[in-house]
């Protein structure tokens, strides 16, 4: 019987090297993530997403809203593409400027939500993110994810977001919000 073969591990300086295919490439903890480009209904969803706390984060001078493509660099083994996040810092000329991040979110995709829901989770708890939410279109739900959680805060109706910082949370009507990204 032969040596059980070692996993390949990746690292986020292998990862920038590779060609431009068309294809999002990320590594957590040295795996190697390959995501094909979201469908219209995704983007719809990070746009909406993004356009609601653009106007809340710069009123409370909580940094920027932005979105992948971006490389955010938590370890050598870790190059990760969040659909959006909310960087502590006004001034981002480099993806190493975008850290810390106050909140990440991925938007699930059929090619994602096994990576989002484990892989990714598991990495931005350990960095301390202090909110990851997984937005999940087809159940019309959010699952709000902090660093000590063992389990998903599951908001279907409402989202309510207080980041250190801000003196009054920003309120998300996620009906509205699913609505808006049905075209209803």
């Amino acid at each position: 019987m032969g040596m059980p073969q070692a996993a390949e591990v990746w690292t986020a300086e292998r990862i920038r090297a590779l060609p431009d295919d068309g294809f999002r490439h990320e590594v957590v903890d040295g795996e190697h993530l390959v995501t094909p480009a979201p469908r219209a209904p995704h983007q719809i969803a990070v746009f909406e997403l993004a356009r609601r706390l653009d106007g809340y984060v710069k009123e409370h001078a909580l940094g920027r809203v932005m979105f992948s493509p971006a490389d955010l660099e938590f370890d050598p083994q870790t190059l990760m593409q969040p659909d959006l996040f909310v960087t502590a810092s006004r001034r981002v000329k480099t993806w190493h400027d975008a850290l810390p991040i106050r909140l990440a979110v991925e938007v699930l995709s059929p090619s994602t939500a096994r990576a989002d829901r484990t892989f990714k989770r598991r990495r931005l708890q350990r960095a301390a993110v202090p909110e990851y939410w997984i937005v999940d279109l087809d159940a019309r739900l959010v699952e709000r994810w902090r660093p000590a959680d063992k389990r998903p805060e599951v908001l279907e109706e409402r989202l309510l977001w207080q980041p250190e910082g801000a003196l009054v949370p920003l309120l998300l009507d996620l009906g509205e919000l699913f609505r808006e990204v049905d075209g209803e």
